[in-house]
């Protein structure tokens, strides 16, 4: 019965945002806009930087339920967006990475009796090897029969943007291979392991027939994003928190266009980063960026929504992340992310 009251509620909110309206007492500003969380293990507390406890997953649930949110799967989420159709506010969809097997034991139970749809993003190599952690394909077939969303995330679950392009052609085509020969599927959607890419590797998702991929940098999804280099809110024990959850599934775009530099790999180190906000804020000092490892950045406005950033110092080898925010109606946020990666 909570899986038909969820669906009753859901499509209550749809029409309700159809019609302009408003959910929650709030403005209907995020209908062209939805937050994508991404988990990875749920109790696993050997992995604090991938894991959520249970306690805390219960806590983001229960959130969902009574917040006002519309938990939605994440291919109508897309669809509408490129669509151009409203989507109801507080549209939210969860995703996991890397088909661990807490997924099956701990999360999949507490989403369905929530009613909560949710995608799983599967690396095939590790479920063929039989890795320790992670399911079997019996256990994905009962996730897929039960109408849980599967996407693609490569075959070996390696840093992709250092291989060349046959070795990453190979990958995507095994994948798709086992995927098709176990599940009888061809997922369109694909998460970058790790969230790394370089141009190539873009190119060739795009070639791939993909039409969304998702990286593991912060922001919300909006209808003018970059559909190969989607943002998701990562999840684990330090940033997993109330708090931290309540401000991200009430974000709303940025509205950053026109991002520099165009390949997530550094060339220069600090790099030189720029984006366009359209429409322009209001207030431009109102825009604050925050940049990891101890990098400190500085911004610099331009004529008609131009900001470009700048860092005090290099970054350390490894992923990089640039957030941006600024106040929005309703007391909610503007969110922008952006991961970059130092070789």
């Amino acid at each position: 019965m909570r899986r038909f009251r969820h669906l009753a509620h859901t499509a209550c909110i749809a029409i309700a945002a159809a019609a302009g309206l408003t959910t929650g007492g709030a403005a209907a500003i995020a209908a062209d806009s939805a937050v994508i969380l991404q988990y990875h293990r749920f109790g696993e507390d050997r992995y604090p930087s991938t894991s959520v406890t249970i306690e805390q997953f219960e806590a983001h649930i229960g959130h969902l339920e009574g917040g006002g949110y519309a938990v939605l799967p994440l291919p109508e989420i897309l669809d509408a967006l490129r669509a151009g159709r409203p989507l109801p506010e507080r549209a939210v969809a969860i995703t996991v990475d890397d088909a661990t097997r807490s997924t099956f034991v701990e999360a999949w139970p507490r989403l369905e009796a929530a009613g909560f749809p949710f995608t799983v993003f599967v690396s095939t190599d590790p479920v063929d090897e039989g890795h320790a952690g992670i399911m079997s394909w019996d256990e994905l077939r009962q996730l897929a029969a039960a109408g849980v969303t599967i996407g693609n995330h490569g075959a070996a679950h390696g840093y992709m943007w250092r291989n060349d392009d046959a070795t990453n052609r190979a990958d995507l085509e095994r994948a798709r291979q086992r995927l098709g020969e176990e599940l009888g599927i061809d997922p369109t959607i694909f998460a970058y392991p790790y969230g790394e890419w370089d141009g190539a590797l873009r190119a060739l998702v795009a070639e791939q027939g993909f039409s969304a991929a998702f990286g593991q940098h912060s922001g919300v999804v909006g209808a003018h994003s970059d559909w190969l280099n989607l943002p998701r809110f990562a999840l684990n024990q330090n940033y997993g928190d109330m708090d931290r959850l309540r401000l991200i599934t009430d974000t709303v775009p940025l509205g950053a266009r026109d991002i520099t530099p165009v390949d997530q790999i550094m060339a220069e180190n600090p790099p030189t980063v720029g984006f366009t906000i359209e429409p322009p804020l209001e207030n431009p000092a109102t825009l604050a960026c925050y940049a990891s490892g101890g990098v400190a950045a500085t911004l610099e406005h331009g004529e008609k929504g131009r900001v470009e950033v700048r860092f005090d110092r290099p970054f350390p080898p490894g992923r990089a992340r640039l957030n941006c925010t600024a106040p929005a109606e309703g007391g909610r946020w503007h969110w922008f992310g952006l991961q970059l990666v130092a070789p």
